[in-house]
């Protein structure tokens, strides 16, 4: 306990943040009412994972991505001549129909998130725990992405791949690109054939991420968003001192 006790000693002298010297002060208080270590980082965790669960539940239903103004994937930017070409041709329609998909694969996709995130949450130490009560706002979520981007994307990737085929999205992409590409013989433009599954890989993960950051500034600041008692008594106890 005394090397405990020393370890939070160094993070109170080692930070300058009010909220944090609080909160430590709450979790190895010598007082009957201060939290252990491992109520702290269990609190943690389980803040993440609320955030995690409640993003991709949210994201992952129809309409999550497509009319989120937020999480909205559009045309991609490297193609909009095709865009703009397919719609001078009078392809609107297939065009509004091609940026829905992408939202309905990037919806698809999200569904197979939750085991991956909350896995690596429940695998994060006491002492990462800790390091995340140092950081900022989004300290959680920042250190879930990089800790687990590069193996999440991994994971992720074929599933956005199936998803990319379960709607059919190349369907509606060949006969813009084609078009596109058949006008450009005539003015001399360059063929596009841009990688779809990984631009709605990519667009799904960044969203995915801005609701996990969402949720964890919301459980950190609105008491009514911490749905247990733990996170209640360990986001709480920065807010019972003066």
């Amino acid at each position: 306990m005394r090397a405990i006790l020393l370890f939070a000693a160094l993070l109170l002298v080692a930070c300058s943040d009010q909220t944090l010297q609080r909160t430590l002060d709450g979790v190895l208080g010598q007082s009957g009412g201060g939290l252990t270590t491992t109520e702290v980082a269990s609190g943690l965790k389980e803040a993440l994972v609320v955030g995690a669960q409640n993003s991709v539940n949210f994201a992952s239903v129809r309409d999550g991505f497509y009319k989120n103004p937020s999480l909205f994937i559009p045309f991609p930017e490297e193609a909009q001549k095709v865009k703009t070409t397919a719609m001078n041709l009078g392809l609107s329609g297939q065009v509004n129909k091609f940026e829905e998909t992408l939202n309905r694969a990037a919806e698809e996709a999200v569904k197979q998130a939750t085991p991956i995130l909350v896995n690596a949450i429940t695998s994060m130490s006491i002492e990462d725990a800790f390091g995340l009560l140092k950081g900022g706002e989004n300290a959680a979520t920042n250190y879930l992405r990089n800790k687990t981007e590069v193996s999440l994307l991994q994971a992720f990737q074929p599933k956005v791949q199936e998803a990319v085929d379960k709607v059919e999205l190349t369907k509606y992409w060949n006969p813009l690109a084609s078009a596109y590409n058949t006008a450009s013989t005539f003015t001399g433009g360059q063929a596009v054939n841009p990688d779809l599954t990984k631009y709605v890989t990519d667009h799904a993960m960044d969203g995915l991420f801005l609701l996990i950051t969402k949720e964890e500034a919301s459980i950190r600041k609105d008491p009514a968003a911490r749905v247990s008692d733990l996170l209640k008594k360990v986001f709480g106890s920065a807010e019972a001192k003066p």
